[in-house]
């Protein structure tokens, strides 16, 4: 019988006495991870050395802490107001990050909030490097015996949508019962800020065993932040963009590339025009381009399109909003196959209409506008999108595969990679050094499932340069010492300067194809490793055309889209005010000024002869409108200048 309660030291104590020995306990990654319950549970563990403690679980999300000087002056009053100053950061995390957690208590993760735990011992050690369809076999094999999770409820608390994550927890169940080990203890922690999904997501409250509505206030729920998107994400998207098939699938991975993508996709249906000038300016002959051709279109969506991500995120939203995201499923392979066709009647049709989902995900991450949309959807919107497992969303091989063939017909699956090799492998969660960046997730699920589809494409989105240490370095690069996706499976690369076609071509071709993408500075020494590894010609040429490739030459293309808002630093729009976002540009060029010790010296001498940027709201937002100190005298000098660089 479920125990319904009203306080967190009820539900630890129902825990406690409920499991004998150690405590294997699973927990959703991102949302639906319940961050008060869990604390609870640590900081009672945490001085009983006798009830040893794993915590396995993924993306632990944690607002970032404001540093010195002028990124904290900016940081602290923004993760304030975004975050809540009750939002319960997750103890365990804090302490994994120092490398504190006792002996007793250990945190295994398979997906790393990237970048977070690049020096923590504990965190790196615990890693588990596993593919997001493999976890809940994992599970199995770890033998977890209590699930926790976050919930929204019915009005009367008789139903409740695991919501923002369906992704394992139904699969983990299931491998534990088939693997012969007992049902694990299932917790649920009622959050009204949850928006409420049904279908799929929605079970009966008996389903757990433990069911708790902790007493208001009601912390936020973790929104992320939404980043600016510049003229490289802008260039991305736009390529990408024109690889996507009228009628087909779209599967997108999180961050600006994302963003971008989404935006020149709802562009290309909502203002054609635009979009085509867009493209103009980056390449005249786009519309030419094989690729193109033989994947995508540059057409408004008549049909529309079928998004299937394991992430549902801000960009769906926009998709959604505009009228491209609309082309509906059913679980009806005979029906699938007429509307695939074109023999659907108009019975069929109205089967498709009334019965049929635009929009499938394993969990959804996003901004509080995003929670809102969620929150507000009228009725037939909601009933378009179905929260499924994620052996569901992110691979073929489930329960009907011939269905989900039929379903995803045209599927582009697009994620993000950090680097590439020449010869086509990607570089997207480790350095080389072994440390793990964030983790594979479903990448390697959706690039697999490119392939598996006759008519499938996978394309991997990267900026062709970082900032290294003050100087620019090509992401495109001769090896790595890790890589995620590896050659063999090498497809379709993009970056701001183009789109290469990789797959089932000769190394040669492929070498020559992602030199062609790369930032110039940087060809010349790509071809010559590739000509002494034997894998190019002696006499290859580069070709003129790709001296374009430089961030000069993209800046002057796109700045008139970028003046009439055709291409906004915002597109999906922003968590920061019109004044932060004005602070947003003028750090980030002052970081990349000052990112060397030549580079520091001569930014100080410029702004201490630097004039009054003249921007009292930014000097004021930032507490620097009467410096006193001599470092806050400093500060303002700086953040003058920063502001005259980039004003618009």
């Amino acid at each position: 019988m479920t125990m319904l309660l009203q306080s967190l030291d009820a539900a630890i104590e129902a825990i406690l006495s409920r499991i004998d020995g150690p405590l294997q306990v699973g927990a959703p990654l991102g949302l639906g991870k319940p961050h008060r319950l869990l604390n609870a549970l640590y900081t009672r563990i945490e001085g009983d050395p006798s009830r040893p403690m794993t915590l396995y679980t993924a993306l632990s999300l944690d607002p970032p802490t404001p540093g010195k000087g002028l990124e904290g002056r900016f940081a602290a009053p923004f993760v304030e107001r975004h975050f809540g100053g009750d939002f319960p950061r997750l103890r365990y995390v804090e302490e994994m990050r120092r490398d504190a957690l006792p002996a007793h208590i250990q945190v295994e993760e398979f997906y790393l909030q990237s970048g977070a735990m690049l020096g923590s011992s504990q965190a790196q050690r615990r890693y588990a490097s596993l593919n997001y369809t493999h976890v809940a076999r994992a599970l199995a094999d770890r033998g977890v015996n209590c699930i926790v999770q976050k919930v929204a409820a019915n009005e009367d608390g008789t139903r409740l949508s695991l919501s923002s994550n369906t992704d394992l927890t139904f699969d983990a169940v299931d491998a534990l019962v088939a693997s012969g080990k007992p049902r694990p203890l299932l917790v649920a922690e009622i959050d009204p800020r949850l928006p409420w999904l049904g279908g799929n997501a929605e079970v009966d409250a008996d389903w757990f065993d433990v069911v708790v509505m902790p007493p208001p206030p009601y912390p936020k729920l973790f929104a992320l932040p939404r980043q600016p998107v510049g003229d490289a994400e802008h260039a991305i998207g736009l390529y990408a963009s024109a690889l996507v098939r009228d009628g087909g699938t779209l599967q997108i991975g999180i961050g600006a590339l994302a963003d971008a993508l989404c935006h020149a996709l709802a562009l290309r249906h909502t203002d054609n025009a635009a979009y085509r000038r867009a493209l103009d300016a980056l390449d005249p002959a786009i519309a030419s381009h094989p690729a193109v051709i033989a994947s995508g279109g540059l057409d408004p969506f008549a049909q529309g399109l079928y998004g299937c991500s394991e992430m549902i995120n801000e960009g769906f939203k926009r998709l959604v909003e505009s009228g491209v995201l609309r082309r509906k499923v059913v679980d009806k392979a005979a029906l699938m196959r007429r509307a695939n066709d074109g023999s659907a009647n108009t019975l069929d049709q109205e089967l498709i209409d009334r019965d049929g989902e635009f929009l499938h995900g394993a969990f959804y991450l996003g901004s509080q506008d995003f929670y809102d949309w969620l929150h507000g959807l009228d009725d037939a919107t909601r009933r378009g999108i179905g929260m499924k497992r994620v052996g569901e969303v992110n691979e073929l091989y489930g329960s009907d595969e011939g269905l989900e063939r039929l379903q995803r017909r045209d599927g582009r699956f697009f994620n993000t990679c950090m680097m590439a090799t020449a010869l086509g492998a990607a570089v997207s969660d480790g350095l080389d050094d072994g440390r793990v960046v964030s983790g594979v997730g479903g990448q390697y699920n959706f690039v697999a499932m490119a392939h598996a589809l006759p008519d499938g494409r996978s394309a991997l989105l990267l900026r062709a340069t970082r900032d290294a240490d003050g100087k620019a370095d090509s992401n495109l690069r001769w090896n790595y010492g890790h890589t995620t996706i590896p050659r063999h499976l090498r497809d379709i690369y993009v970056t701001e300067y183009g789109i290469a076609d990789v797959r089932g071509i000769t190394d040669e071709d492929c070498v020559v194809a992602m030199a062609g993408i790369a930032d110039a500075r940087f060809q010349g020494a790509l071809l010559d490793k590739a000509k002494a590894a034997k894998k190019l010609r002696k006499n290859f040429i580069v070709p003129q055309a790709w001296s374009r490739n430089t961030p000069e030459r993209l800046r002057d293309a796109l700045a008139p889209l970028r003046a009439d808002g055709t291409l906004p630093d915002y597109p999906l729009g922003s968590d920061f005010t019109p004044v932060e976002q004005r602070l947003v540009r003028a750090l980030g060029w002052l970081k990349r000024e000052t990112a060397t010790t030549p580079g520091k010296l001569t930014t100080l001498a410029k702004a201490m002869s630097a004039g009054d940027a003249g921007d009292d709201e930014v000097v004021q937002r930032m507490g620097l409108a009467a410096p006193g100190s001599l470092q806050e005298r400093i500060e303002a000098r700086l953040l003058s200048l920063a502001l005259q660089q980039t004003r618009r």
